[in-house]
């Protein structure tokens, strides 16, 4: 139980993309962290505690970001936070070997008036490169503690909690906001408190600016950033709440400063921040030997982002990591799946033989089967979220988004795109997932709109079902090629489509510092496998058993009276003596039955009859449940078990076109109840999803019609 006098603390954890931020949070917290999203946004953020006596420290690991401007959702989210939520102490986690772009960050969060300490994280491969870093002169010159540290061995995070403790307690005996920082003019400094932040000197014209907006607005901590960013034109600022006459009085500024200078003064400022930390560097570093781990770096480099040979390497990774998740999980995935077999056999055992009972199916075919469908991926997100973060703690990561840029933004996607495009021809519910990767909500939401036209391992069933039924030998691999590619194309035709329509605007700036190659801890691998594991099994698990409920009770009510007679049948229903008819008639006279027959008009232009309509509405809860469907459909028993006899009676009443547009409806429809969860979720709106759900089935409709039709015009496979 909690002390009563427990006093709890927030502390925020900001720093660049790559600078190892979320590893020292991991060490911080450990397995004491939940991931949410930030409210009303769809960015990722995470939350953990950490316990010193009866001082608890509720942890926040902020997206990372290169500056308080906001080019990008997560740099918006990072500012905001900072501002608005007020952390007691704010941890600005730094690249020691790339010192200089990181402290830009650093300089303007000492502008916004939060207690901050300084991490100089990586502090090995600094001195690997020969660069000795004077982190006390650092921290007196800057005003604020500065802790080196070691995030992937777990070294210094004492020091960071120390230094923590020591900021906020010597902050609750300072004087108030406007006493707590002062100027560092271009020269050296005196001795600083640890807790009173510096402010780079911008000098007196910008000074005397920055000083009249200051003058205009309320006193608050982050008043200066306020002024600054006015000054600068901040569109998101300007836009706040205001007193009269500042913005009128910064728009003038700013128009004078635009005049007398070849800069606006968005660059103008930055210009003058490099100046400022160049000196700082020059002051606090030192070069002691030649840069040998940044030249062995370059060499990788070299070969890994070769204009020629970085795409096959890339290739190379990505099937690495498609092999591991879906070929390596295989054996774990059989192991659940014959799990979920076996209790399900042991549920039905609870019945004599024969017996029908409703409760029994329920258990049996929704939730068993459901939950049993949903949990059996659980080794492939595990497995993919260890390779995506061996890959990004490597550094690898970074190098491939370069490598595959060049070529996804003439589809209007990032380069970082490829790798979940990759990953949904195994499953489109960690390719999702994956998507988390991307920097920017717009590339998220293009991606996830038109990932499930990658056919995904689900669809492999129905290929393998009717390709042997439908063609011969000689063209059963042209046309299993032919399918997979008509998605990529679409794929890229409605990214492109996208972009051109819903997505347009100026394409975010493709700003990525390349890390030093490293080794990530196994502490982190294993948090973040934890993490994800967890989150599939709570978010899309529950979700997804729900929806399989729902659709038995489709699929299994209401049942035909005894006296039933069906259309053709020569025997009433309660006269059947074959298991598979009278379940196949079951099937025609349940809900999902008649929507089948009530979607026959819509169809049949696509050459499709009721039982395929039938078919395709049990394929919303899993593509490969259209096999079974139409093993009952046909009153064959399991599909798996009677193939042949199924596909002789597809060939015997369908044409190899229509078996063709089977495939491509299947390819482009309706994403499964899984997708369909994970978007929502991943999207952070019902509508996204509905929106992808109903797109892809008019997409479907479309492309399958015209198959058929021109098909059909041109006698193609009609017979």
């Amino acid at each position: 139980m909690a002390s009563t006098l427990e006093k709890t603390l927030t502390v925020a954890v900001a720093g660049n993309p790559n600078a190892g931020k979320t590893t020292i949070f991991n060490n911080l917290t450990g397995a004491r962290q939940h991931v949410g999203n930030y409210p009303g946004v769809t960015v990722e953020w995470k939350e953990g505690t950490l316990r010193r006596g009866d001082l608890r420290l509720n942890i926040v690991d902020l997206p990372g970001t290169y500056s308080l401007s906001t080019f990008s959702e997560e740099e918006l989210v990072a500012r905001e936070y900072l501002l608005n939520r007020a952390p007691d102490v704010v941890i600005n986690v730094v690249d020691a070997s790339n010192l200089e772009r990181n402290l830009y960050l650093t300089t303007e969060l000492m502008e916004i008036g939060r207690p901050l300490v300084v991490v100089l994280n990586m502090s090995d491969a600094a001195r690997d490169r020969g660069l000795i870093i004077d982190h006390h002169r650092l921290s007196q010159r800057l005003g604020v503690p500065v802790v080196p540290a070691i995030g992937n061995r777990n070294q210094g995070m004492d020091a960071v909690i120390g230094a923590v403790l020591e900021v906020v307690n010597s902050r609750e005996h300072l004087p108030g906001p406007a006493d707590q920082c002062r100027d560092a003019g271009p020269g050296p400094g005196g001795l600083s408190a640890p807790s009173r932040p510096t402010r780079v000197n911008y000098g007196p014209d910008v000074e005397a600016a920055v000083s009249r907006i200051e003058a205009l607005l309320p006193d608050a901590p982050h008043r200066r950033w306020q002024a600054l960013k006015l000054l600068e034109g901040d569109g998101r600022v300007l836009g706040a709440e205001l007193p009269d006459g500042v913005r009128e009085t910064a728009a003038a500024l700013g128009a004078a400063f635009a005049a007398g200078s070849t800069d606006d003064p968005d660059i103008l400022l930055a210009r003058l921040r490099y100046e400022h930390i160049g000196r700082l560097c020059d002051e606090v570093c030192r070069q002691i030997r030649g840069n040998g781990a940044a030249a062995l770096s370059d060499r990788i480099d070299r070969v890994a982002m070769h204009p020629v040979w970085g795409v096959p390497i890339f290739l190379a990774m990505m099937y690495i990591v498609f092999t591991l998740t879906f070929t390596l999980g295989n054996p774990l995935m059989d192991l659940i799946d014959r799990g979920f077999g076996a209790l399900g056999t042991f549920i039905t055992g609870l019945w004599p033989v024969g017996s029908p009972s409703h409760l029994k199916s329920l258990l049996v075919d929704g939730i068993v089967g459901g939950v049993g469908g949903v949990i059996v991926f659980l080794p492939n997100i595990v497995l993919l979220f260890m390779a995506i973060a061996v890959l990004e703690g490597t550094g690898y990561m970074a190098r491939a988004a370069f490598v595959m840029d060049r070529f996804m933004s003439k589809v209007g996607l990032h380069g970082k795109t490829f790798i979940p495009l990759l990953i949904g021809f195994g499953c489109t519910v960690p390719a999702i997932m994956a998507t988390r990767t991307l920097e920017t909500r717009r590339d998220r939401l293009i991606t996830m709109m038109v990932l499930p036209l990658m056919s995904c391992g689900a669809r492999l069933p129905i290929y393998a079902l009717l390709i042997p039924a439908f063609f011969a030998p000689r063209w059963q691999g042209p046309v299993l090629w032919m399918i997979y590619v008509t998605g990529i194309l679409l794929a890229l035709g409605g990214a492109r489509l996208l972009r051109a329509t819903l997505f347009r605007g100026e394409n975010t700036p493709f700003v990525m510092e390349l890390p030093p190659y490293r080794l990530p801890t196994a502490q982190s691998l294993l948090i973040q496998m934890w993490t994800r594991a967890w989150l599939y099994l709570k978010k899309a698990g529950t979700v997804i058993l729900g929806a399989a409920i729902i659709l038995w009770c489709l699929t299994f009510y209401p049942k035909p009276p005894v006296g039933y007679v069906p259309a053709g049948s020569p025997v009433a229903f309660g006269q059947m003596t074959d298991a598979g008819q009278r379940r196949a008639v079951e099937l025609s006279y349940s809900v999902a039955g008649r929507v089948g027959r009530a979607l026959e008009p819509a169809i049949a232009p696509l050459g499709f009859d009721w039982r395929i309509g039938t078919a395709l509405v049990g394929a919303i809860a899993a593509k490969e449940v259209f096999v079974a469907q139409m093993g009952i459909v046909f009153a064959v028993g399991h599909a798996d078990e009677r193939a042949d006899q199924l596909r002789a009676e597809l060939r015997e009443r369908y044409s190899p076109l229509v078996g063709l547009c089977i495939m491509m409806f299947a390819l482009i429809a309706t994403p499964c109840i899984a997708t369909f969860a994970i978007t929502r979720h991943e999207s952070g709106s019902a509508r996204w999803a509905l929106a992808q759900t109903f797109s892809l089935t008019a997409l479907a409709w479309i492309v399958t019609f015209a198959v058929f039709q021109v098909g059909t015009l041109l006698k193609l496979g009609v017979s």
